[in-house]
This record gives C-alpha cells, structure tokens and sequence, in this order.
C-alpha cells in the first residue's frame, strides 16, 4: 500500500476535529444547542455504558415514536435494560457461541476468495461493493440460514437505516421524527420478510441460527416470533455494517500509513492489534445514547433524571490520560482498552465474529494482491459521519501477487 494523500480528503478526520472541539468544553457538559449532556473521557463513557440501573438504554417517552418501529425494536435487546435484557441475552448466546464463531473462519475465507474471484484480472475495484459489503452479509446470511441470493435486498435496507441521508443538519427532535417517517417503509418491508422467514425455520426446522433461536429455552421460555425479529434484523443488518466499515477504514487507515502496511503484509500475525487500533481510531458508531433514571452525579456535574447522555466513544478511545499519542496510529498498542465495541451488559456478542472477518479478510487480500492503493482519480465516498463512521465507495488500484 502506498499513500495517496491526493485522492484521500479523508473525512473521517472531522471526527477529529469534532471531538477535540467538545473535550475544550470539558469531559462532561451540557449541550445546550441539542438539550443533552455529553461525555467524552474514558472513565466517564466507561461508567455510563457499564450501569444501567442509572444510565438506561430504553428511552420510552423521550424520543419521536414511530408505529413500525415500535414493533420491530421488541426482541432488539440493544434498547432493553435488565431484566428484559438477560433473558433475550442469554437465549440469542446459546444459539451464538464462540464455538459457532470460531467454526466460520474457513467459510469467511473462502468466500472472501470466491468474492475476489469476482473481481480477478481487474486493476480497479470497489473494495465495500467488491468485499467489504458482501462478505459479512453472506456470512451472517449463511449463519441465520436466510437466501444468500437477497443480499441486493439486505444491502439496500442498511443503505438506508445507516446512510444518514434521511437526516439534516440539526438532527433535532423534528428532524428525527422525519427521518423516522421516511424510513418506515423499509422497516416494515425487513419486519414482513423476516417474519416470514421465522415461520418457515418454525415449520421446516434447520442447522441454521434462526432455528436455534426458534428452539432455545431460558426458565422454560420461548422467545415469541415477534422477538426474533428483532434480534434477527439486529443481526443481519447492524451485524455486518460494522464488519463492513471496519474493514473499509483499515483500508484508508493502511493506505495512510504504508511503512504500517508493509510490514502487515511480512507479519500478518500483527493484523489482530492493527485493526483494534483501526477499531479505537473510527469506531463505527462514535456515539451511544443512555437515559439517566436518577438525578446523577458525573463529572462535578448533577444530571436530572431523564436526561439524554450521549457516551462520546471516539473522545474516550483518544483520552490521553489512557492512550499515549493518542491521535497517533499505533498498529502494535497494548494495551488498548478502547471502547468502540461498548463496555458492560452491552458489549457487542458480534464483537468476535467483526474481528474475524477482518482479520481473515486483510490475509486474503494480502495474499492476493502484492500493493493496494486508494485511487488518486476517483471520489471516495463517505457516510454520514453522524451516523456511522465508514465509507460507501472505496476504488482501490491493485497489483496482483
């Protein structure tokens, strides 16, 4: 990989400059242009995600209600708090175990393979449409059991939940209740198929997660149709956009650091570190909301209850007092506590599978390709950073090994 400073504007640095801007106004204040409080050092953002008895994740009459959201969002336990939270926890871990995970790394590789296979010959392809895309929708597909052939399907319905596009500027109450709206459509098309799909894995039981998750008891329950909707969409949708941005940020991350990437290619052992510091450096999700069930001291400050407390991950994961050069890529940190994949009852489940993909990714397209280079003479495309950190259209000019 070489540089190519010209053809990078790399826009994921006004996550930055963003960041930089509100720690000057403290690691924790009040926001009052959007009515919330903001944290933004390690141990702050720590102890919000990490408590949920003062800090909830169910923000139930403080945020736009949507009819078709309201319905799909019942087995997400990413919004639950504890007791609701464990019991969907515990069900989705005895269908999703590392052993699970574990077991996938031949298939990853061989689809990366056939994927690239796609492309073979070509001296500039998109590496998201080419890889970043469809390697963790065919690989959560396969697990779930659901038609690898509708991934355009899968793909477009991410496009829109995580795109950012349906919001303004503001991104205020108003603005959300809008962007709500527009997406509902595409909520209610992904809650009619799944729904469909978990009937069929209900009558026509298989090897697949979605028939595990129909079986899987906890103190004698079941969870109902309507819960494995959710958890499923939560899945194929949210579960391989991260796979999908880590991959194409290490990507740029490499490209603007080649003596890093260089000797990635002669060590591939070192991929593990270099994508938690790629991971630490742009989390996909740079924020995480909490609601405060108490008035709450944090920071010298006293938070009202009911609050709206965004946990700023790509401030803490750049805390100086936890991290040396912190804005600094460091492709061999240890340690590197970084916070991107959450912290407590929360912590991504998918975290291991994320870390898969891209290890084995990276090794296949270094054994592949003897350079990659992002083009100098074609846009790079970025999302909306307030919505996810992560690039839509990455051309890359290879060199075959």
């Amino acid at each position: 990989m070489t540089t190519q400073e010209s053809g990078v504007s790399f826009a994921f640095e006004e996550l930055l400059a963003r960041s930089a801007a509100l720690r000057e106004r403290g690691p924790v204040h009040h926001d009052e242009e959007r009515g919330l409080w903001r944290v933004l050092d390690h141990p702050g953002v720590s102890r919000v995600l990490s408590d949920p008895a003062a800090f909830s994740s169910d923000f139930s009459g403080l945020t736009p209600v949507q009819e078709d959201f309201e319905t799909f969002r019942k087995g997400n336990f990413v919004g639950m708090d504890p007791p609701d939270h464990r019991k969907l926890r515990t069900l989705v871990s005895q269908a999703f175990t590392p052993r699970v995970v574990a077991g996938l790394e031949p298939r990853i590789r061989a689809i990366a393979g056939e994927l690239l296979d796609e492309v073979d010959g070509e001296s500039r392809f998109d590496v998201v449409d080419a890889l970043a895309y469809p390697l963790p929708i065919i690989v959560i597909a396969e697990l779930l059991g659901v038609p690898v052939a509708d991934r355009p399907l899968f793909t477009r319905w991410a496009q829109v939940l995580f795109s950012g596009d349906q919001l303004g500027e503001s991104a205020d109450m108003d603005d959300i209740q809008r962007a709500l709206d527009a997406i509902a459509p595409t909520i209610r098309e992904m809650n009619a198929y799944i729904l469909d799909h978990i009937r069929h894995h209900r009558a026509h039981p298989g090897p697949g997660l979605t028939s595990r998750l129909v079986e899987a008891e906890f103190n004698g329950e079941r969870l109902e149709d309507q819960e494995i909707v959710g958890f499923v969409a939560l899945l194929l949708i949210a579960g391989h956009i991260t796979t999908t941005a880590l991959l194409g940020n290490a990507v740029v991350t490499f490209d603007r650091n080649p003596a890093a990437a260089a000797a990635l290619r002669s060590s591939p052992s070192g991929l593990p570190a270099a994508l938690e510091e790629v991971l630490r450096m742009l989390p996909p999700f740079p924020e995480l909301g909490r609601r405060t069930t108490h008035e709450i001291e944090l920071g010298g400050h006293r938070i009202p209850e009911n609050s709206i407390v965004m946990a700023d991950l790509a401030a803490a994961n750049r805390d100086p007092a936890f991290f040396d050069r912190p804005d600094a890529f460091d492709p061999a940190r240890s340690p590197n506590p970084h916070l991107t994949f959450g912290h407590g009852i929360h912590f991504c489940f998918g975290a291991p599978l994320a870390r898969l993909e891209g290890r084995v990714a990276f090794e296949v397209l270094f054994e592949r390709y003897r350079d990659l280079a992002v083009a100098t003479d074609a846009p790079v495309v970025f999302q909306n950073p307030s919505v996810i950190v992560s690039v839509r259209h990455l051309p890359l000019d290879v060199e075959r090994a």
